[in-house]
């Protein structure tokens, strides 16, 4: 619950255990083992953050985060739980939020697009997963394009690049060494691939524009923008490239704003621990770069995941605001990752953090917010507040209903075709043809 300028999580005792708006872009974790309670500690949060004024996104992962856009439903548990934090004194309620959802296959939400320009030649290396000469040839074709000014916008557009690259390699040899058409090759074989798996449609116009992401309703909630991914999920490398993307994309568009009262936006990270399996170095650095500085852009990043030692050392160190969950500890590895855990948290000489954190029940974590001094608060053990909106999935034409009265319908439900190095090299090679014709008619007569 929102509560005076902070997100209320959950209490220890009779403490409110809060996360003040101000550091609440300092970044954060939410881990756990399955089944601990992880998602509702992201609705409670989210739900926070939208009756503050501040815009969400988040990747529903398993359909049941859609619920935000219905309210919750009342049950002998909840009244209980209602109770027991004295909710209903602080004017709990159950309650919808603003929801826009999201589908990059553009099935399940608005489609959600960039071009293939703004997308870059690094991360189409990591979805493609070319290996190092493939990527600097992808590299040097962006470049190529860049230079002679066609556009890249989708797929096609791209594809068709890479064929005039490999038809006139002798004529880039010199400047950009060699264009081999095996791996010019092994590129589109990639491409015709990302196509088959349906992601392909990502790529093309109307773009996405950030503004579109940070809006608020009329009564000033931020809105919540959840992207389906229970199907883009399968694919781990394409749902972990895309979701940096997104990152990136706030990281590059938006202004520095320094320290702010509330964030701009808050970026939830579930199953973070794909962002950085198999991930070259060179993406792993851009990774690091963007989480740190991201946050003086006014954007706050939560990862979601199972233990913390999915997230590299340089990350974990930019998370400061930690909800940890319950770990199982049955092997020697997973006792030393729970001992590193509780290690990462400012010592509360009331407890063995290690200990508390293997015999957490469901709804309960320990937790450690920022303080208004910047420093970790001490960590506390503490049971998580239960959410306003509806914990679950909902049906079609509930989705369907969200969707069509959303004011971005009319804006991004319809791609644009616009001319594009596609088209501009299907003139060429027509114009080319014809010239060759003419030249083998002169020569004829």
């Amino acid at each position: 619950m929102y509560d005076q300028q902070a997100v209320w999580v959950g209490s220890s005792g009779d403490k409110h255990c809060t996360l003040r708006l101000k550091q609440a872009n300092r970044h954060g974790l939410i881990a756990g083992a399955t089944g601990t309670g992880k998602t509702v500690t992201l609705k409670v949060m989210a739900e926070s953050f939208s009756d503050a004024g501040v815009p969400v996104f988040l990747a529903d992962v398993k359909g049941d985060l859609a619920g935000m856009c219905r309210p919750g439903e009342d049950s002998a548990d909840m009244q209980a739980r209602i109770a027991r934090f004295g909710l209903q004194e602080a004017g709990f309620r159950y309650r919808a939020y603003p929801t826009e959802f999201w589908d990059i296959f553009g099935k399940q939400g608005l489609p959600l697009r960039t071009t293939v320009s703004e997308f870059g030649p690094l991360l189409f290396a990591r979805l493609l997963d070319l290996n190092k000469i493939q990527s600097d040839l992808l590299e040097i074709i962006f470049r190529i394009a860049d230079e002679e000014g066609l556009l890249l916008l989708d797929i096609k557009d791209l594809k068709s690049m890479v064929r005039y690259v490999e038809e006139n390699a002798d004529a880039y040899r010199e400047q950009y060494g060699n264009i081999g058409k095996s791996s010019t090759g092994a590129i589109l074989r990639a491409l015709v691939a990302l196509e088959g798996k349906g992601g392909a449609q990502f790529f093309g116009e109307p773009a996405l524009q950030i503004s579109d992401w940070m809006r608020v309703d009329a009564d000033g909630r931020g809105y919540v923008n959840i992207l389906d991914s229970t199907s883009l999920i399968q694919d781990p490398t394409i749902y972990s490239t895309f979701m940096l993307w997104m990152l990136n994309e706030l990281f590059t568009e938006l202004p520095e704003a320094g320290d702010l009262e509330k964030p701009k936006m808050v970026f939830f990270f579930d199953e973070a621990h794909l962002l950085f399996k198999d991930t070259p170095k060179a993406l792993l650095q851009k990774i690091e770069q963007v989480v740190k500085l991201i946050r003086s852009k006014g954007i706050g990043v939560y990862f979601i995941t199972q233990n913390p030692s999915d997230i590299p050392d340089e990350v974990l160190a930019q998370l400061g605001n930690k909800v940890q969950h319950a770990l199982r500890a049955y092997t020697p590895a997973e006792q030393k990752g729970i001992k590193a855990a509780a290690q990462s948290y400012r010592v509360n000489p009331d407890f063995d953090t290690a200990e508390i954190i293997t015999n957490l029940g469901i709804g309960e974590a320990v937790v450690s917010f920022i303080e208004d001094d910047g420093a970790p608060a001490m960590v506390r053990k503490a049971k998580v507040l239960p959410p306003q909106s509806y914990l679950g999935a909902i049906d079609d034409m509930m989705r369907a209903a969200v969707i069509s009265m959303s004011d971005l319908a009319e804006k991004y439900k319809d791609m644009v075709d616009r001319d594009s190095a596609y088209e501009f090299l299907q003139r060429l090679q027509i114009e080319v043809a014809q010239k060759q014709e003419e030249e083998r008619q002169a020569e004829i007569e």
